[in-house]
């Protein structure tokens, strides 16, 4: 039905399911004209309904399916499909606006519209969620549109006019789970699927208040069995939807309990009105008989009450003020002075308050003998004719078996199935396993654990994603995500380690695998961090250390340097730290501490050395750059800074030298008081100076010459390089592409590279 409800010729089967009857009608819309082929009328063999809900589903479905059976048998066809409306029992309406805004001005399409209304229901079902306190669900079963706006302009119609910004007023209805489920499970009961809900005043104002009468103010009520349902129009539009629980039932009480029959004799009694004289037999098998006017007498006080509590609600909806005129349609509103009360107590002439009926139907085309056109048909045809404009239909989806109910926006997906099922929404995507937390160097530290699989989405058996489109009666299956495993790290896989560090030991590098302090211990980098571990790297080693790595026992009376320096087995070494433990004091040693230069003799030996102060190694130079980004000095300090230190590497460099090659000779040879010792030394030396060396400089080849071996530091004689004026924040200074020792020893074909670090 509903892939064909356009066409011509195409079926309808509207039931409005009653509180005391089922009235049925099948027909199909041909150009403007709806045409009916078949009505059928049954009435509740007990009260299994009350106040429009189901409470015997069961009973209601095996009248319902009693109901579409004879109307098959009048058709020659079977019934598949079912349109009804829901009673305005506990009744909510919400009245929102909502626009939608283009890029560009466009022509506006059926989509664009449909588009914008569905964004006025999603508003107004949020406002209604958060204005309900109770545990009770709701569920959209309708909407009407008040007025559509395009660029703030109020249109009647928007499609294929050229906007930039479309809006709309419009009012959703809703009602409480429980009711529309017994509607739906009652119509499976009967093997039908329900291709369209509504309210059934939206359905009763189709037919009893056509759009040219909607200029007026008038209201409509839709007195059933249970319930009043009533809706307001004005200035072109339906403005308001209400109901009363209050309706046909409580006229038959009042006759049952004053004639003392049952409740199906007296609805007899109710029906029959308008004879002259109306016989029955009461609970004790007597036989008696009652007028019409003795009924008015009976029911009178109970009309009077419920007409006041219609017009107290009428009035209400309308912004406290009567409406013009007032139909009436529905069975419970037949008797003449219902119509009557309701005039006065709204304060409005008789004549504006009438019962329609006929006049109403008769541009309906009926294509059967004997039609009814009693005003209980109103409803029942509107519920036909609203499934042609039909915007909110439920589907109903089996969710890992469970039987959920969706509103059918047009765009289902199993997500909204699995929201609406209460299916965790962590269930959906993949989880990841629980993170490592620690920290390192005294900064908090992160791993995240990996991520699990996806959920496993299945519709109709097929594996499809979850922003897959769902269709009503799609079987939905959906495996739960897992959780990938916990974060994991052994400290070698953090960023910051770095696996060795590099010492000079007699002349020879050696290559130290770094430890971590975890928790106070000491760990190497092949430890599996735990949770809240406090990790701390150390880039340092001790002598004794370094000593017991080598497998080197210290004996007594060694005497150890680090970087020149005389010092003990608990001096920290740092990366390219140079070190010699030998059992002869070291010509160096002969210098007085106080001779040997600042930047070597005063090193620190914690945690805050930073490199030599002359020439250093690339990570000391890249450190420095770290703490001069942060220090506070002015540049002119800096300068002048850098300027003192460059001129005191210089010196020391040569008084080092010196030191190295002339140390204990110097010292034999005492104070030259002539003036000439240095003279005649150097014509010595030069006299047996070897042929000299070549090494590359920069790119260039360079003869050292005039000595009999030589050091790095000797290349600073022999090229261009002035130390005196700075370019730079350092000297880098390489040996074969490693950071160079200035005392080391050089030789024929060494490349060598001497830079200022920019």
């Amino acid at each position: 039905m509903e892939e064909d409800k356009k066409n011509p010729g195409q079926l309808v089967f509207g039931l409005d399911i009653g509180t005391r009857s089922l009235v049925g009608t099948v027909g199909y819309m041909s150009g403007d004209k709806f045409h009916v082929i078949a009505q059928c009328v049954r009435e509740h063999d007990t009260r299994s309904m009350l106040d429009g809900q189901i409470h015997d589903i069961n009973t209601v479905g095996r009248s319902i399916r009693e109901v579409k059976e004879k109307l098959e048998n009048q058709i020659g066809k079977q019934l598949n499909e079912v349109c009804i409306a829901a009673a305005g029992r506990v009744l909510k309406t919400v009245t929102v606006s909502a626009e939608l805004e283009f890029p560009e001005e466009k022509a506006v399409d059926a989509e664009d519209v449909h588009s914008l209304e569905m964004l006025g229901v999603e508003k107004a079902f949020e406002e209604l969620t958060r204005e309900n306190t109770s545990d009770t669900r709701f569920f959209c079963v309708g909407y009407t549109v008040v007025r559509y706006y395009m660029n703030d302009l109020q249109m009647s119609v928007l499609d294929k006019h050229k906007a930039r910004k479309i809006s709309v007023e419009l009012i959703a209805t809703f009602l409480p789970d429980d009711v529309v489920d017994g509607l739906y499970r009652a119509v499976e009961v009967a093997d039908l699927q329900v291709a369209n809900l509504t309210l059934e005043p939206i359905a009763a104002i189709q037919v009893a208040i056509p759009e040219s009468f909607r200029m007026l103010n008038i209201a409509l009520v839709d007195v059933g069995a249970g319930t009043s349902d009533i809706s307001i129009t004005k200035d072109g539009s339906i403005v308001a939807y209400g109901m009363i629980p209050m309706a046909g039932d409580e006229l038959t009480e009042a006759i049952v309990k004053h004639c003392l029959v049952d409740f199906a004799t007296g609805e007899m009694i109710k029906t029959s009105y308008g004879k002259k004289v109306i016989k029955y037999n009461d609970i004790m098998g007597i036989q008696q008989k009652i007028t019409s006017e003795e009924i008015d007498k009976v029911v009178e006080p109970v009309v009077k009450a419920m007409t006041k509590e219609i017009s107290d609600k009428i009035k209400e909806l309308n912004g406290d003020e009567p409406v013009s005129a007032v139909f009436v349609v529905g069975g419970g509103g037949k008797l003449p002075i219902f119509a009557q009360c309701l005039a006065d107590e709204l304060g409005i002439s008789r004549q504006r308050c009438a019962l329609r009926g006929e006049e109403v139907l008769k541009d309906i085309d009926y294509q059967i003998q004997d039609p009814n056109l009693d005003s209980m048909y109103v409803t029942p045809i509107g519920i036909c004719l609203n499934f042609y404009d039909s915007k909110n239909n439920f589907i109903y989806v089996n969710f890992n078996g469970e039987r959920i109910k969706l509103y059918d926006n047009g765009h289902l997906m199993v997500v909204d199935a699995a929201i609406q099922a209460g299916f965790p929404n962590e269930g959906l995507f993949p989880k990841r396993g629980q993170a490592l937390d620690f920290t390192l160097n005294g900064t908090p530290h992160m791993i995240r654990g990996e991520l699990g699989e996806t959920a496993v989405v299945k519709v109709n058996e097929e594996t499809v994603s979850i922003n897959s489109p769902i269709r009503a009666g799609d079987k939905i299956e959906v495996t739960e995500s897992t959780a990938g495993a916990p974060a994991s790290a052994q400290i070698n896989r953090l960023k910051e380690y770095e696996s060795t560090l590099t010492v000079i030991v007699n002349d020879t590098p050696v290559a130290l695998p770094k430890y971590a302090e975890v928790n106070g211990e000491l760990q190497s980098g092949y430890y599996e961090i735990m949770q809240n571990d406090n990790i701390r790297l150390l880039d340092y080693y001790t002598v004794e250390q370094i000593a017991e790595f080598m497998d080197v026992k210290l004996k007594e009376g060694m005497n150890i340097y680090v970087n020149n320096k005389l010092s003990d087995k608990d001096t920290l070494v740092y990366s390219n730290f140079s070190i010699i433990w030998t059992l002869e004091e070291l010509q160096l040693s002969d210098v007085e501490k106080e001779d040997i230069p600042e930047s070597y003799a005063d090193l620190p030996d914690d945690d805050e050395y930073a490199g030599d102060e002359g020439f250093k190694t690339e990570d000391d130079i890249r450190e420095q750059d770290d703490n001069e980004a942060s220090d506070g000095n002015s540049a002119d300090d800096e300068v002048a800074g850098l300027e003192n230190m460059l001129t005191d590497t210089l010196n020391a460099l040569k008084n080092v030298k010196n030191a190295l090659e002339n140390g204990a000779d110097q010292s034999d040879a005492g104070t030259d008081t002539t003036g000439n010792g240095s003279d005649d030394a150097q014509t010595e030396s030069e006299e047996e100076a070897d042929p000299g060396i070549v090494v590359n400089v920069n790119g260039e080849d360079v003869k050292l010459t005039g000595k009999n071996g030589y050091i790095y530091v000797d290349v600073f004689e022999f090229i261009d390089f002035d130390l005196s004026k700075p370019q730079g924040h350092a000297v880098v200074t390489k040996l074969n592409g490693r950071s160079a020792v200035f005392n080391e020893m050089i030789k024929t074909g060494d490349k060598i590279e001497i830079y200022w670090e920019k």
